[in-house]
């Protein structure tokens, strides 16, 4: 029989709580439209408070509800945990969970790329031991602690992303998590509205390595202009210092990178021993942030050729830059067109890297309505960008690869910066939100056609996503494209 994940009295013990009744749980859950039969009922107040969902919590099989106060209605003998307060008492699960788990802890933070490569090393660890990560992009204040509560006693492996908006909230998240490893993707003007510069976001994120538990892993992307504050923080930390990238300064470098229609291939070196390096979808990024996240578990013992087979199937999730073929028509299914998903997140670096992927794809020609295939972006609002957004925005307009766009459409009205700044030929359409647009979607592709969707997620054009799907169908005709 499989152990509890907690029980009343262990979860007492860590909260400085008290349990009406005796009660085991098998997980952890926020959300009643996730819970599972079992799990711990946490009652978070954020947009709504929780408190309002324990009845329900209860209903659904929760095994209990951590609490603040006890909801009105309740049975007498409903399983509650009764704490000061409930975010800091997850905390305090979070906390604990970590101090009896015998896995190899690794953290994961960047300006871009966070949630891919945590996923990269879900795959890679998958086949060497139990891992553990968070299945959504859970990277905040009540995200970090959550992902650990859930840590199970007996996991060889667990990957924690850690994200930020504002100055101060990675140090205390990184402590928390206690890493073995931490890995810090790359620095780029993200969160401007909150930060006086892109040195400032850098000592931010050079924050993760405070929680490094002693002799601990710092594995920095060594050719960034923020670089030698990350090193400088890491080894202020105590940390062993790793790096990875493109230069030939890097202790683990990228030699050759070929992008193919499917995948990313490249030679890489580690030292002196020369191996090739793979993932299934195209982006020269994918394949700088894989060879960090390989550096780093060979680093903690992984074998590296296992986890380099492992990292070859890999895809990126949902919204991250996931490609997929939409077959347009039920009966004919060569007309199709390609769709790049990366519509949860935006900032000029990550824009810059999903055009290239786009302008290195090959549409194809003699399909649709329209002669010749096509490249075409569909770009969201870049938010948090503070003062400068505009410039941002527009600067987009002059990046190489956008020679290579045949028609880029703009939502939101921070993307009529860019819009303006396009030339005629190249300019579609632009509206002032995602919904608007995502009613045309119909008509802003044409079979042979390949089209990348990319947004900060508060543009919502994953709206347009959503749309461009239901245009697809799968032979057998089941109305969803292929994934």
């Amino acid at each position: 029989m499989t152990a509890p994940l907690w029980t009343s009295d262990a979860a007492a013990a860590a909260t400085g709580g008290r349990s009406t009744v005796a009660w085991q749980a098998s997980g952890v859950s926020i959300d009643t439209r996730s819970l599972a039969p079992g799990d711990l009922f946490v009652a978070l107040a954020d947009s709504r408070d929780g408190h309002d969902f324990v009845a329900q919590a209860l209903d659904r099989g929760a095994a209990a509800a951590m609490v603040s106060r006890r909801p009105d209605g309740l049975p007498e003998d409903a399983p509650l945990l009764i704490v000061p307060d409930v975010l800091p008492a997850l905390c305090d699960l979070g906390r604990a969970a970590r101090a009896r788990t015998a896995a190899r802890v690794i953290a994961v933070t960047g300006s871009v790329g966070k949630t891919s490569t945590k996923e990269m090393l879900r795959r890679m660890l998958a086949g060497q031991g139990r891992v553990h990560a968070a299945e959504k992009s859970f990277n905040n204040h009540w995200g970090v602690p959550l992902t650990l509560a859930r840590l199970p006693r007996d996991a060889d492996w667990a990957v924690i992303e850690i994200g930020m908006n504002h100055p101060g909230e990675i140090a205390p998240l990184a402590r928390l998590t206690r890493p073995h490893a931490a890995l810090i993707t790359t620095v780029a003007p993200a969160h401007l509205e909150a930060f006086a510069s892109v040195a400032d976001i850098a000592r931010e994120k050079a924050a993760i390595f405070q929680g490094l538990a002693p002799g601990g892993l710092a594995v920095v992307n060594g050719d960034l202009e923020t670089t030698p504050i990350l090193l400088e923080a890491a080894r202020a930390a105590g940390a062993r210092v790793v790096t990875f990238g493109e230069g030939e300064a890097n202790a683990n470098r990228l030699v050759d990178v070929a992008l193919s229609e499917d995948s990313t291939a490249a030679s890489a070196l580690s030292g002196e021993t020369r191996f090739l390096l793979k993932v299934a979808t195209p982006g020269r990024h994918f394949a700088v942030n894989a060879l960090g996240a390989l550096a780093l578990v060979v680093e903690l013992g992984a074998d590296r050729a296992r986890a380099l087979c492992d990292l070859a199937t890999w895809t990126p999730p949902d919204g991250r830059g996931r490609r997929e073929t939409l077959v347009l028509d039920i009966v004919d299914d060569h007309l199709t067109i390609d769709l790049i998903d990366d519509a949860f997140n935006a900032n000029p670096a990550s824009m810059a890297a999903a055009l290239d992927t786009l302008a290195a794809a090959q549409p194809r020609h003699g399909l649709g309505r329209v002669a010749r295939g096509r490249r075409i972006a569909i770009l969201g609002d870049m938010l948090e960008l503070g003062p400068d957004e505009a410039r941002l925005h527009a600067d987009l307009a002059r990046l190489p690869a956008m020679e290579a766009v045949a028609r880029v459409h703009c939502v939101g009205p921070r993307m009529r910066a860019l819009h303006q700044a396009l030339p005629e030929d190249r300019r579609g359409e632009w509206t002032e939100n995602a919904q608007i647009l995502a009613g045309r979607a119909h008509a802003l592709v044409d079979a042979g056609d390949i089209v990348l969707v990319k947004g900060s997620k508060g543009s919502r054009v994953s709206l347009i996503v959503d749309a461009l799907r239901k245009l697809g169908h799968r032979p057998g005709g089941d109305g969803e494209g292929d994934g």
